[in-house]
């Protein structure tokens, strides 16, 4: 089934330049045959290994393919938000450069693009070393818990979005959150999510910084912020295929799970002074 309207594709790229140009290729290969109109928006996020050049070359090359260049590293959030912006599209779709995902798999989603805000893909099998698989159950687990989110796989980078849905939201966050943000900020103001398995390939070459600690350390500093500053958040006036949620049910989620912290907190206490005791 083909896409209505126009499709952008947005591929953040940070010291991909050795799995670039077989995604970008892959894309200008199956596109064609899911819309009529799209364009695929390259973001060099401060790459250091002839991924910006490359990336340039592969635009001089097809009229499909444009290039933002960060000129120093600014994180994945970023790169994502510097794509939507540039993006022209009636939908915009996110992927990563790193191979582990096939553009094929659009086929997968398409259908119910025009029945959905949000058609989020979730890897039907995980191909990532056991520690990230570690850290992704535990990262899921919490976001569940503080911002109500009932998706599968949070961070999954194969999500479509309806690009005036996706333009509305402020992003705040310039790091590997930014999934969260998106989600909860989209949810808040009604909109629908249909979720379908893809697939996902162990990466072929380079190495991921998504597991780093400094990474992580940011993932954890920009949840605070984040469910402090949805604490007075007003949604964009979009229209969405569902109903926004009252800011007063965030609220007492956010109260009860505030009074269980500590709560938790109290108890760890008491029993450590009884041991010292």
């Amino acid at each position: 089934m083909a896409i209505p309207g126009t499709l952008s594709l947005v591929l953040p790229a940070h010291n991909e330049v050795l799995n670039l140009e077989a995604v970008v290729r892959r894309a200008l290969e199956v596109l064609p045959e899911l819309t009529e109109n799209f364009e695929i928006i390259v973001v060099d996020d401060g790459s250091r290994d002839g991924t910006a050049e490359l990336a340039d070359r592969l635009a001089a090359e097809s009229p499909r393919v444009r290039v933002v260049h960060h000129p120093v590293n600014r994180g994945y959030g970023a790169a994502l938000t510097s794509g939507f912006q540039a993006a022209t599209g009636d939908y915009i779709m996110f992927m990563d450069a790193d191979q582990q995902f096939d553009p094929a798999d659009l086929a997968h989603l398409a259908p119910f693009v025009p029945q959905a805000d949000i058609v989020a893909g979730y890897r039907i099998e995980r191909r990532d070393p056991w520690i990230r698989l570690v850290y992704a159950r535990i990262f899921n687990l919490c976001m569940r818990l503080l911002f109500g989110l009932n998706v599968r796989d949070i961070d999954c980078a194969f999500k479509i979005y309806r690009a005036d849905l996706l333009k509305a939201i402020e992003i705040t966050t310039a790091g590997a959150l930014i999934n969260t943000e998106l989600l909860v900020k989209a949810r808040r103001a009604g909109a629908t999510i249909v979720e379908v398995g893809v697939r996902h390939f162990p990466r072929p070459t380079g190495e991921s910084s998504g597991g780093s600690p400094r990474v992580i350390l940011r993932a954890m500093r920009e949840t605070i912020w984040l469910w402090w500053h949805m604490l007075g958040y007003r949604p964009p006036a979009v229209p969405t295929r569902g109903q926004p949620i009252p800011a007063r049910l965030f609220l007492v989620r956010a109260l009860a799970l505030a009074a269980i912290g500590i709560g938790a907190l109290a108890a760890t206490t008491a029993w450590v002074l009884r041991r010292r005791g």
